[in-house]
């Protein structure tokens, strides 16, 4: 009984071996790649990784930031917008700086205010007044010298007639009225001179110091409004109302690190390609005026020619595209751009990675 088992039991384990062998000799067909490789077009292509931005004239995307801190308060554009030049991109709260303004433009317009006093002077009535004064200064001087006039003619005719404390003390009062005409006269000039041309000035000064604080605040409440530099489309807006925002920009939730409070580029129907060769295979570069290029989208079978731009003549640190900040620079890479015109069949974007290869026409 037990040899039958072990006949049993073996003649399983050969089948089961038999099996095995036929099913691991078959040949299994390979699965179709879903898409294929970045082949080389060019005999003597070389490789670089290559990064898609809006085509410029000069520079990369306009990175935009604030020059004033605080908190937004409205939205003006979406991404993906078309925009001009001047056109309002967000307000931020603008509350204190506007009072600020305010207060400075009243202190000005106070300034002012005076400086035309000054300019405006004598007032009539002033004037009116010292005239009056000098009028009464006269008219007591007169009567004082009509007194003395009869005291001395007593005197002269008989000495006894007048005592000589009251001569004296009328001749004390028409030289006091005398004085006092004199002060009145000079005091009835100074009014009719109008202010002093130094006080007119130093006024003049006072106000255009006031006017200037006013202008200088007046331009900064200007920077709560933040405004397109150039014409271009909205890439990317990454505040929100009620996000604090400063001239260092904004604090990126997921990157951990500050960030460009909006980026804009150029309209879409043209896009470049921003290339890094590494600085060894420099040498093996083309000549430009022969250099071309074809770029290959990740992921896809899809493959467009490029057109040679320009080539920034400054090898630069190598830097991880991911993530700029914690990368170990190890080698130094030339920067090359190309462009090509985009079509509605193409979905790509600028900040999108591409395999390019570079080659001579």
């Amino acid at each position: 009984m037990n040899n039958k088992i072990i006949f049993i039991v073996s003649g399983i384990g050969v089948v089961l071996g038999l099996a095995a062998a036929y099913f691991s000799g078959v040949e299994t067909t390979p699965v179709k790649p879903v898409f294929n490789p970045a082949p080389n077009p060019y005999p003597q292509g070389i490789y670089a990784n290559g990064l898609i931005e809006s085509s410029l004239p000069s520079g990369e995307n306009i990175n935009i930031f604030p020059e004033v801190s605080g908190v937004v308060t409205q939205i003006l554009v979406t991404e993906g917008q078309t925009i001009t030049k001047d056109t309002p991109l967000l307000m931020l709260d603008d509350s204190a700086q506007k009072a600020s303004t305010a207060q400075l433009k009243a202190q000005a317009d106070a300034s002012l205010i005076m400086l035309e006093e000054l300019k405006h002077q004598p007032r009539e009535e002033v004037l009116e007044v010292a005239k009056a004064q000098l009028s009464v200064s006269k008219a007591t001087l007169h009567s004082a010298q009509v007194l003395l006039d009869k005291q001395m003619k007593s005197f002269d005719l008989s000495p006894q007639s007048v005592s000589k404390d009251t001569l004296d003390n009328d001749i004390s009062a028409v030289k006091v009225a005398e004085a006092n005409v004199e002060l009145l006269n000079r005091q009835y000039q100074l009014t009719k001179a109008g202010a002093w041309v130094y006080d007119i000035k130093n006024q003049e000064k006072l106000y255009q110091t006031q006017y200037n604080s006013y202008l200088a605040a007046n331009a900064l409440l200007s920077k709560y409004i933040l405004r397109a530099k150039s014409d271009g489309v909205v890439l990317t807006m990454m505040a929100s109302v009620g996000s604090y925002i400063s001239p260092l920009g904004i604090y990126g939730s997921y990157t951990q690190d500050m960030n460009p409070v909006l980026v804009m580029g150029s309209a879409q129907n043209q896009l470049a390609v921003r290339c890094f060769i590494d600085e060894i295979l420099v040498p093996k570069l083309p000549v430009t005026s022969k250099m071309q290029g074809k770029m290959f989208i990740r992921g896809t079978n899809v493959n467009i020619p490029l057109e040679f731009v320009r080539i920034q003549p400054y090898i630069s640190p190598k830097i991880e595209l991911s993530n700029q900040k914690t990368e170990r620079v190890d080698v130094r890479v030339l920067t090359i751009l190309f462009r090509f015109d985009k079509t509605a069949e193409q979905n790509v974007y600028p900040g999108q990675l591409v395999d390019v290869y570079i080659g001579e026409k």
